[in-house]
């Protein structure tokens, strides 16, 4: 079998500067060779003969993994060889302690958008510097937030080995140990997580992090690289798509990478590789998709793209999703919830008087959602009809405010709150705070008209006032923790009926200012559960105070009107 060139690269040590009698002495010709060719360059310059091994290492070495490129050579992209490998492996400097010339990189940065294929990329480098950067007892770590994480790059390197002639014939896949051993050089890679510090070696050669985002904190990444000290050309290299979380270690390093890629000088040992699309970018039009997926119309599909671009501009938390993992915008966690044309489908029979709506639906079954706000804030009381006015449910709010804090709202919302109180949608008290004895009155009123058989509401309301409305109303109140956990079930429901325009809101103009305001969030590592949030926290007019009571009352709809109650009072079926 005939050795691939990239085993044939010459290894001789650099030439080095013979020491003058006087003055500063020019530095020496670098001298690296490979495929028959020597570089004459002298100082700080970039080594083709370097580039070029790391290049025909990937491509006539490692093969692809998967799918229908499986088992065929690894042959770089443009953008991989041209922009990644060819500058990080040939960018060298004169290193005056060692007296010899090293890679000018010791560490890098690829930020790109999710399936562009980083796992091969980071695969191929850890095999490079495993078996053919000429390192005696090199020390190679692939790290992540977990073992399971870190092992997605370690499998695609494992693959490799087993498909590549060369390769398999040379090292030894462990994979119950997640390890690779070269014994002809004493070298390992070896898959380590966040908590396994203290097992880690002392003397790492190349630290492999595959989706820094996910690291609660930057103590892996200190341990790991103060650890390379007494390497002459160490690398660790990280590669991660943009996170939404602005306090996150991931996005400190993100910034400081920023600052880099615009002045290298900043830190000339630091290899920086961004493709983040800025945030101004029309997120639709397909021409900006390429910037963040340079691997697009080659092996990543434009139609998948194309799909999920369709599915985001209908659903706000798609959305944010597709900008972070498809554009590789840092986001927030937080993110805008409902999509307005939707909901404004789900107007039904509009009404501009809230009375005449309460009086329609006089005597219908129904389940309510309380928050009991501040005293100084607004409060909200929704009552969910399931046989509605439209053929489906019907929902019904009552919301109240401090006359004082009218005056404040108003600022930030063009006088609108004025202009709801005086059509009869919000009902304020007098004073600064809010008189709980009004709506004490108003819910025993409503409690009293319709067919109220319970209601769900936020557990940090005040004590007294629940057991006065539970003595008033004769109905059951259960406590609902304003959590993921506690709020999921409802916001569900109640998009779930939202994009099935199964219910009517009826016009209410405040319940649509909150519902246009509510973003949510997502716990870490768990999408599938929400709570809403509001925007802009602190002095803003911003409320959402309808949303999580429509939640709460949709979910007491869902969990109990379908099951029959002991207490004797009527339950209709869902």
């Amino acid at each position: 079998m005939a050795t691939p060139r990239a085993e044939r690269a010459a290894s001789s040590p650099e030439p080095r500067a013979r020491k003058p009698k006087d003055g500063r002495p020019p530095l020496p010709v670098c001298g690296w060779s490979f495929d028959g060719r020597s570089c004459r360059e002298r100082g700080d310059h970039f080594c083709t003969p370097r580039a070029g091994h790391a290049q025909a290492f990937a491509e006539e070495i490692c093969v692809h993994t998967k799918d229908r490129w499986a088992r065929q050579p690894f042959i770089l992209a443009d953008w991989q060889r041209e922009e990644i490998v060819r500058p990080l492996f040939g960018e060298v400097r004169w290193d005056a302690e060692a007296e010899c010339y090293a890679r000018r990189y010791r560490s890098g940065w690829i930020e790109i958008a999710r399936k562009n294929g980083k796992s091969e990329l980071l695969a191929f480098v850890a095999l490079y510097m495993l078996v053919a950067d000429g390192t005696e007892s090199a020390e190679v770590y692939g790290c992540a937030r977990d073992k399971d994480q870190a092992r997605l790059v370690f499998n695609v390197a494992a693959r490799m080995v087993a498909l590549s002639p060369v390769l398999a014939k040379r090292l030894r896949v462990i994979e119950h140990a997640a390890r690779i051993v070269d014994e002809r050089t004493n070298s390992v890679y070896q898959v380590v997580a966040a908590d396994a510090l203290g097992n880690l070696g002392s003397n790492p050669s190349c630290v492999i992090f595959d989706e820094v985002l996910t690291q609660p904190n930057g103590d892996l990444w200190s341990a790991l690289r103060t650890g390379m000290g007494t390497r002459l050309q160490p690398l660790l290299l990280a590669a991660t798509t943009a996170g939404n979380d602005p306090a996150s270690f991931a996005k400190s390093e993100h910034d400081e990478c920023v600052k880099i890629a615009d002045d290298p000088a900043r830190a000339p040992h630091r290899f920086v590789f961004l493709r983040n699309l800025p945030a101004d970018a029309d997120p639709w039009d397909e021409a900006n998709w390429y910037y963040s997926n340079p691997a697009l119309g080659d092996f990543l599909s434009l139609a998948a793209l194309r799909e999920e671009a369709l599915e985001a501009r209908n659903d706000p938390a798609r959305e944010n999703a597709f900008r972070q993992f498809r554009l590789n915008q840092w986001v927030s966690q937080s993110t805008r919830w409902m999509p307005m044309h939707l909901y404004e489908l789900c107007t039904g029979t509009e009404f501009t008087d809230p009375a005449e709506l309460r009086a329609r639906l006089a005597g219908r079954p129904a389940w309510g959602g309380l928050d009991l706000a501040s005293k100084l804030d607004l409060t909200a009381w929704c009552l969910v009809v399931p046989d509605g006015i439209d053929g489906h449910s019907s929902a019904l709010w009552r919301f109240w405010l401090p006359e004082a804090a009218v005056v404040f709202l108003d600022e930030h919302t063009d006088r609108r709150v004025s202009r709801w109180v005086e059509q009869g949608w919000i009902t304020t008290t007098p004073g600064e705070v809010i008189d709980y004895e009004v709506i004490e009155a108003d819910i025993t009123a409503d409690c009293a008209a319709l067919r109220v058989a319970d209601i769900n509401y936020d557990e940090w309301s005040g004590e007294p006032v629940r057991q006065r409305l539970e003595r008033l109303t004769r109905v059951d109140m259960y406590p609902v923790p304003q959590t993921f956990r506690g709020m999921t079930h409802g916001m569900t429901e109640l998009m779930t009926l939202t994009r099935s325009r199964s219910w009517s809101h009826h016009g209410n103009p405040v319940a649509a200012f909150c519902f246009d305001n509510v973003e949510v969030r997502h716990p870490p590592g768990e999408p599938d559960l929400i709570r809403p949030d509001k925007p802009q926290r602190g002095k803003t007019g911003k409320r959402i105070d309808a949303v999580p009571t429509a939640a709460m009352a949709v979910s007491g709809w869902r969990l109990r009107g379908q099951k029959p109650k002991k207490s004797g009072r009527m339950v209709v079926m869902g």
